[in-house]
């Protein structure tokens, strides 16, 4: 009967390490959000407005993207509401059209109220087509505003290309 309830519990302790523990890939992209935070904040005070007042946003410190008349790229995130982590989210887009080159960027969403948020955790959000980031640049956050419900910005890291369309990207989540 000792036997049973040992292993009961270790088997019950074992269940809930395993589902709050967060993998070492997360981590990683966790520290990159953390550290694409300061960097956004640093070219761009008036990015810290957003930051504060949100109802919630996720960024994604590495969007990778490339093409030549076919496109594609590529991120993975953090969703933070109230200012805390509460999951993890991944970005692909994948298009055609006059297009060449490759660039790293930071992209963040900031979601205006809770009910965009929620969209976005729960799979229906999309953007509209024609939709764009906003280049970070100093200065230019202070006048940003929401449209739809959110906001987006995006701070080029490396590369050269032609294209600051958000329009067609996927997403999708999950918490931890």
């Amino acid at each position: 009967m000792k036997t049973i309830k040992y292993f009961t519990t270790l088997f019950t302790f074992l269940l809930v390490f395993a589902a709050t523990a967060q993998t070492t890939k997360d981590e990683k992209i966790i520290k990159d959000a953390e550290k694409a935070k300061m960097t956004l904040l640093k070219t761009d005070e008036g990015l810290k407005n957003f930051f504060d007042n949100s109802a919630g946003y996720v960024l994604f410190p590495n969007v990778g993207k490339g093409g030549f008349i076919v496109g594609a790229s590529s991120g993975n995130g953090v969703v933070y509401e109230n200012g805390k982590k509460v999951g993890m989210a991944d970005l692909k887009k994948l298009n055609i059209g006059l297009q060449a080159g490759g660039q790293s960027i930071i992209e963040v969403i900031f979601f205006e109220n809770e009910a965009d948020l929620n969209e976005f955790k729960e799979g229906n959000f999309n953007f509209a087509a024609e939709a764009s980031a906003v280049a970070v640049k100093s200065g230019l956050a202070f006048n940003a505003k929401y449209k739809d419900g959110v906001a987006v910005f995006a701070l080029p890291k490396a590369g050269l290309m032609a294209d600051a369309s958000v329009g067609g990207q996927k997403f999708s989540y999950h918490s931890f």
